[in-house]
């Protein structure tokens, strides 16, 4: 495996989970744990950042605690944090001190990081070739990078609200309407980062959940999404600019064929982000064997 990824869940190969699979619980028992003297450490750390990328902004964000199979049913257990809190934990430089001191208090190593749940797509054209997307540099992590389409599932989403009104709370956001969200902001994301119609794509697929080793272990749930326009129709797509096309630079398209072997044979692997990297050894593991 390669040490940037490791994987929390993999789907039973060849079944992915989909929508209806799926629950989650919200509570604060899911939360992060702070330590003494944290908040100074993690405003620091936000303000230092903030100073050298203007344009980051704060947001509530899910924070994936566990997850639990019952009967043929995954569940999420989730509680919530801040992208300011990801800064000044998981990408703090510190991080590796918090994760060593969470193992050895409650046999967690995650227990004292924001852990925000990303997700990221494995978008499959109708000419059988994937989608992936080089970083601007202007992003908050991993500029420069090649990445799958991807962002976060948003509680204000769920909660209606498009500007801040105080913090929100997990009674505020009901489990059914979490995994919608969980579900739909890939989708999301799809649209804004490459400028596809959504009845251009497929229902998401759950293929498992992956870890970043490179920001203190922050969790992805990587989905495969088919889209029913071919390369060339998302080149144009793409071209033409979406809500979010600041975020990358340019548009790559590798076969199927290639992305199976992409780890032994390919150099664009060492350019790929850990997303990526999960997202790409997820799909393999689940739908690898499938046409």
């Amino acid at each position: 495996m390669d040490p940037e990824i490791s994987l929390i869940f993999q789907c039973t190969s060849p079944s992915s989970i989909s929508e209806c699979q799926v629950r989650a619980e919200l509570s604060p028992l899911y939360d992060r744990h702070p330590l003494p003297g944290d908040r100074v450490q993690i405003e620091t750390a936000w303000a230092a950042r903030r100073q050298r990328e203007p344009w980051l902004f704060n947001r509530a964000k899910f924070r994936l605690h566990s997850i639990k199979q019952e009967g043929g049913v995954l569940v999420f257990r989730l509680g919530l944090t801040c992208y300011k809190e990801f800064v000044g934990t998981n990408l703090a430089s510190r991080v590796e001190q918090l994760r060593q001191q969470g193992y050895e208090d409650f046999s967690n190593s995650q227990v004292y990081l924001a852990d925000p749940l990303g997700v990221g797509a494995m978008l499959h054209t109708a000419d059988d070739k994937f989608v992936f997307l080089r970083r601007s540099l202007c992003v908050g992590e991993a500029p420069g990078k090649v990445d799958v389409p991807g962002g976060h599932p948003e509680p204000q989403v769920v909660t209606g609200e498009t500007t801040s009104k105080g913090p929100i709370r997990h009674q505020d956001l009901p489990g059914e309407l979490v995994v919608k969200e969980l579900f739909s902001s890939v989708l999301r994301e799809i649209q804004d980062e490459v400028n596809l119609p959504l009845p251009t794509l497929s229902c998401p697929l759950l293929l498992g959940i992956a870890r970043n080793e490179t920001s203190g272990g922050r969790a992805s749930a990587e989905f495969y999404v088919r889209c029913s326009l071919t390369s060339e129709e998302v080149q144009h797509n793409y071209a033409i600019g979406g809500p979010e096309a600041q975020e990358s630079t340019s548009i790559i398209f590798v076969t199927r064929e290639n992305v199976l072997t992409m780890e032994q044979s390919g150099d664009l692997w060492k350019e790929l982000c850990p997303s990526a990297k999960g997202a790409i050894k997820l799909y393999i593991g689940v739908m690898g064997q499938c046409r």
